[in-house]
């Protein structure tokens, strides 16, 4: 398996694992060397000096002490050690520990006092919430030494698991803010490039973040500017080309009208026709998608309108298959997207006899299918055929009078709104012309 797949798959997800999973590595260490190092030691001590303290008030009694010894014993311990002692001459003693240690504060208890007590003895550290015990047998009774449970079990084990908790949900709040303080920048630029690689508007935003952010937003600001000045500046350009060439076509129409219908009148006319189908199709062709703004549309309504009108006008055989799960409405221009379609299916009635077109969504993706019986495109011509200015006379007959730039064209509609146009093979066995669209 490989780290890609593992790793969040967005910026922010792995900026985040890169902050968190050094901290929680450092933490699980951090533990590990404390309770294995610091609170074992600290716990050990514990039980040393407490077993210690009790050995020595022990050591006093001798086998059978009398009443003024206890009473000694007793008032030293409290005062010297905080230990509140009782002697028991009627209740025989239980017997000594033979469980197993129900902690580890506890099992350093039992070590301790067992290498420095000689007598029978037994703890309990369970009954109450504040105090543990310790009985101590004697010729002439038991003795029950008490102590605070703090003398053996360490409160900062919990105090430190508290801070290291605290601390971690501290760090991990701050880097969230942070994180998500930089990554905003990130993503806004990501979305003025992707709506730009659309041929959507992608107006401009204001620049923050990293000197780096910062740095990538003016260069595609500036590749903004850029293109929609050469944008603007070819409108122009084909605005007087348009104006300059149409003018002497009409003055060549007007002397054409004045003059005898003959032969090579109508000649001229019949080149003058095909001179002007020629200039709309190139200047099509250059003007690209002119300033037609996108707008929400639904691309099987629109399919399906062109292909009741397409089997009316021409009576030619053409279907959509059903849709299998709903299609989103999405922003496109429609009028550009709606030649691009007639294109395709004007090609496929001059090359074919049906034609099937098929509408797939996925990840966020929208797949046209449109599938021909002609005579197709061998797959060593298919990238000549997307290029401006080529016929393909081993498929496409000369006698149709096109331009080689219908595909073109299309192509150049479909790259403007971020897709993808592709040319294979049909299941029907002529040409399957592939049009992607993000939505």
């Amino acid at each position: 398996m490989q780290l890609r797949n593992v790793l969040p798959k967005t910026l922010f997800g792995r900026m985040l694992s890169i902050i968190l999973v050094p901290m929680i590595f450092v933490q699980v260490i951090t533990v590990f060397i404390f309770y294995d190092r610091h609170w074992d030691t600290v716990t050990r001590h514990m039980a040393n000096n407490l077993s210690a303290e009790i050995s020595i008030l022990v050591d006093q009694l001798g086998n059978a002490p009398d009443e003024e010894l206890i009473d000694t014993i007793k008032k030293t311990g409290w005062e010297y050690f905080n230990f509140p002692i009782q002697f028991d001459a009627e209740t025989p003693f239980a017997g000594s520990n033979s469980d197993n240690p129900q902690s580890y504060a506890e099992e350093m208890l039992w070590r301790a006092l067992g290498a420095r007590l000689a007598r029978p003895w037994r703890t309990n550290v369970d009954s109450d919430p504040h105090l543990i015990y310790v009985d101590v047998k004697f010729d002439n009774g038991t003795l029950r030494i008490y102590a605070s449970r703090k003398r053996i079990f360490s409160s900062t084990s919990w105090t430190f698991i508290g801070w290291t908790v605290g601390s971690s949900i501290l760090m991990f709040s701050i880097a969230l803010l942070f994180m998500r303080g930089q990554v905003r920048p990130i993503l806004r630029l990501a979305n003025a490039a992707r709506q730009l690689g659309l041929g959507r508007a992608a107006p401009d935003y204001q620049l923050e973040g990293a000197r780096e952010v910062r740095l990538a937003g003016r260069a595609f600001q500036a590749m903004r500017h850029r293109i929609m000045r050469q944008l603007n500046e070819r409108t122009e350009m084909l605005a007087g080309v348009s104006h300059d060439l149409r003018t002497p076509l009409t003055r060549i129409r007007l002397q054409l009208a004045l003059m005898k219908d003959s032969e090579d009148a109508a000649a001229i006319r019949a080149d003058l026709a095909e001179m002007e189908d020629m200039i709309d199709a190139y200047l099509s062709f250059a003007a690209g998608e002119g300033e037609e703004e996108p707008e929400e549309t639904q691309i099987e309504t629109l399919l399906d309108r062109l292909v009741r009108q397409t089997a009316k006008a021409h009576g030619y055989d053409i279907q959509m298959a059903q849709l299998n799960e709903p299609m989103p409405a999405f922003p496109v221009r429609r009028k550009s997207i709606q030649r691009a379609f007639e294109n395709i299916i004007s090609n496929a009635i001059a090359y074919s006899t049906k034609t099937r077109i098929s509408l797939r969504y996925r990840n966020d993706e929208v797949s046209i299918l449109f599938d021909d019986d002609g005579a197709g495109i061998p797959a060593e011509r298919r990238a000549d055929a997307l290029r401006p200015f080529i016929r393909l006379e081993e498929s496409r007959n000369r006698k149709t009078g096109g331009t080689g730039l219908g595909l073109s064209i299309t192509s150049d509609i479909v790259l403007g709104h971020g897709g993808e146009l592709t040319l294979g093979d049909s299941p029907l066995g002529g040409l399957r012309v592939a049009i992607k669209l993000p939505v």
